[in-house]
């Protein structure tokens, strides 16, 4: 998560994830919004799943569940693959974190708690992802689904590239 600003139009906030930014109040701020909201729906926020988003929000970039259950087992947790992915699974139905498909791994919601349809942006070369809003009313997706009488209730965009600190290196 980071500082990412707004566009001109508020239409569509710019990516979030390859700009520098203050990473310790990012990660701060993430996980008390995230106790916040657990309290105000009375989830449970237990430690496993508070070390999980930690995790991912100190990473800024797409881990699996073998390399989380590392993580968790470092950190005192256990080490038996449920641990990981329920506290995964969590996340991710709350919206404190998206499963990015393409690398079978995940990532901290940069837009937590904001209804949205995110459009991921993943470097090819560092695994970096950037997360953006996408717009899948606005588009051919959106047409064609209107056209069939399909609704689309959410869409998931991801893009394979390269980001600009990858491109500078082979720039340079």
């Amino acid at each position: 998560m980071t500082s990412g600003g707004e566009a001109p139009n508020d239409a569509h906030p710019d990516p979030v994830g390859f700009e520098t930014h203050d990473h310790a109040g990012c990660i701060a701020s993430a996980l008390a919004a995230a106790e916040a909201h657990c309290s105000r729906e009375g989830l449970r926020f237990t430690p496993v799943r508070r070390q999980a988003l930690e995790t991912l929000l100190q990473e800024h970039r797409a881990i699996g569940a073998y390399e989380m259950l590392d993580r968790l087992r470092d950190a005192g947790y256990g080490s038996q693959p449920p641990v990981a992915y329920r506290a995964l699974e969590f996340l991710v139905a709350n919206g404190f974190a998206h499963k990015i498909e393409r690398l079978n791994a995940f990532i901290a919601c940069a837009l937590p708690g904001a209804e949205h349809s995110p459009a991921f942006m993943i470097c090819r070369l560092c695994q970096s992802v950037a997360e953006a809003q996408s717009t899948p009313n606005r588009d051919g997706l959106g047409d064609a689904a209107r056209a069939a009488g399909f609704q689309i209730e959410r869409t998931v965009v991801e893009a394979e590239g390269i980001c600009p600190s990858c491109a500078e290196k082979a720039n340079a």
